[in-house]
């Protein structure tokens, strides 16, 4: 494949971008590439494409904020984060959080990780505190010898039981 600028060499860099629903394909050789900047990977501002515009700013924003500090454990500093939008190791959390509180905010809605549960797990919470919450209605509904009540709390037991 021919380069699209040139029109004399080997294509060897290949980008493909998608905007607003439209797919535009360069085919680039290494020197026109350089020349357009297709090769330096600092150009492709990657959290403005998975996060709207103008998340790159507030990744520059919250590097400046940073100043000069630098990981004591993988010596990640403040220019390193804002080439890369990432961080060294987990210690550059510590070392960087107050900066990056704006940007984790925009990336994850929120700050701290929740983690996530398996779909078997997390039916099985929400049985256990169901049958709790049922147990705690039991008592009551006997503590107020309202029988009734308690047989359809009793009933409503063994379904979730049997359900679980």
């Amino acid at each position: 494949m021919m380069c699209q600028f040139c029109k004399t060499k080997d294509a060897t860099v290949h980008v493909t971008e998608i905007a607003d629903q439209k797919i535009k394909k360069v085919d680039a050789c290494a020197a026109c590439a350089k020349e357009k900047n297709y090769n330096d990977p600092t150009a492709f501002a990657l959290a403005d494409h998975l996060l709207g515009l103008g998340a790159s700013q507030k990744m520059e924003e919250a590097a400046e904020a940073l100043g000069t500090l630098s990981c004591s454990q993988c010596g990640y500093t403040q220019a390193d984060f804002k080439k890369s939008g990432r961080l060294g190791c987990a210690h550059c959390y510590e070392v960087f959080g107050e900066g990056l509180d704006s940007v984790l905010k925009t990336m994850h809605k929120d700050t701290q990780h929740r983690g996530k549960m398996l779909a078997g797990v997390q039916k099985t919470n929400q049985s256990v505190r169901t049958l709790e919450r049922l147990s705690k209605e039991l008592q009551k509904a006997i503590q107020k010898e309202d029988f009734e009540t308690a047989a359809q709390i009793r009933d409503e037991i063994k379904l979730t039981k049997a359900a679980s």
